[in-house]
């Protein structure tokens, strides 16, 4: 008797469609995937409706990768579905686990995002100061649109998670392993990360020398040699405070480690541990003060899941 295939779904909130092309991204691997799965849900590829989603049995789909951050009340409603009817929820990208470059909405608040994108922006034309409504009566009956949320969540904060891939979007090795470890029924236990358990530094092939810092300069403002770690030459590089599995790819074509890969092991807070990092070898306080942009700098991936997660304001 043939066995029953899987059952696998895919959902995106607030992202910008990477982690959907990352999944085929993995090339012929994917015929091994659709031998042994179906895909029950997937709104970028196949028209399933939330209702039928809805009407499936509870934990009847085994598992459901989803991306993107926790914006509005729709994704929020639709997670927690997928939670209910799923075995297994796998947070998959930046955003989901972290936030990514969206959480860094978090150093403002609804209405003052909504002023900038719906008045304040040279190219709106807005006199009547109309703002996104959750519901408008119109001729036709009643439109509705999704809830605003005033601060970015992730996937974690807002529903319980078996697994992680962080990435942006995640490296194709690591999905290829996610693939594996599900088809061959050889998961690793709840809360592990399919991303290696070490630092970009640990991949990078950058030769580190005298650690002594005593000025934070941009990369364009470097001869850089292609061979020296970017902290030795005044360039500040996240990789010490992200987690490998990107074969540390953007030291390796003469760009320091942005960090999208997320906090690396035993790392509570990525922007800190960085901090911390540049602390550690700069020759004196006013050195850090030279950071142009911290919060982009440090938290560029990581605001929504840092101890800070949001401005506070006043």
């Amino acid at each position: 008797m043939e066995k029953e295939k899987l059952k696998i779904a895919f959902y995106w909130s607030a992202s910008c469609g990477g982690c959907e092309i990352a999944v085929l991204d993995i090339n012929e691997k994917i015929l091994d995937v659709v031998a042994k799965a179906d895909i029950v849900f997937w709104p970028v590829a196949i028209d399933t409706k939330y209702k039928d989603v809805e009407a499936m049995p509870d934990k009847s789909i085994d598992v459901s990768f989803c991306n993107g951050a926790i914006r509005n009340s729709e994704n929020e409603k639709i997670v927690k579905l997928l939670r209910r009817k799923s075995k297994i929820i796998v947070a998959f990208g930046s955003c989901a686990c972290d936030g990514c470059v969206k959480g860094l909405a978090n150093l403002w608040d609804r209405e003052t995002v909504f002023e900038r994108v719906y008045s304040e922006t040279p190219s709106t034309e807005n006199a009547e100061f109309v703002m996104p409504q959750t519901h408008f009566k119109a001729e036709e009956g009643e439109l509705e649109l999704p809830e605003f949320y005033d601060t970015v969540k992730t996937l974690p904060q807002t529903i319980d998670v078996d697994y992680t891939i962080s990435g942006c979007p995640p490296p194709i090795p690591s999905i290829i392993l996610m693939f594996e470890a599900l088809l061959n029924g050889k998961l690793p236990p709840k809360g592990s990360s399919f991303l290696p358990n070490k630092s970009v530094c640990d991949e990078c092939p950058r030769e580190k020398k005298n650690r002594q810092l005593t000025e934070i300069k941009r990369i364009y403002e470097i001869e850089d040699d292609g061979k020296t770690c970017f902290w030795d030459q005044g360039v500040i590089c996240m990789g010490p405070a992200t987690r490998a599995g990107c074969g540390a790819q953007c030291p390796n074509v003469n760009i320091p480690c942005t960090g999208c890969d997320g906090p690396g092991p035993r790392v509570i807070d990525q922007g800190a541990a960085a901090i911390s990092a540049l602390a550690s070898i700069a020759t004196n306080p006013d050195v850090v003060k030279q950071v142009v942009d911290p919060i982009g700098t440090f938290y560029k991936y990581s605001l929504a899941n840092s101890i800070l997660r949001r401005k506070v304001k006043k």
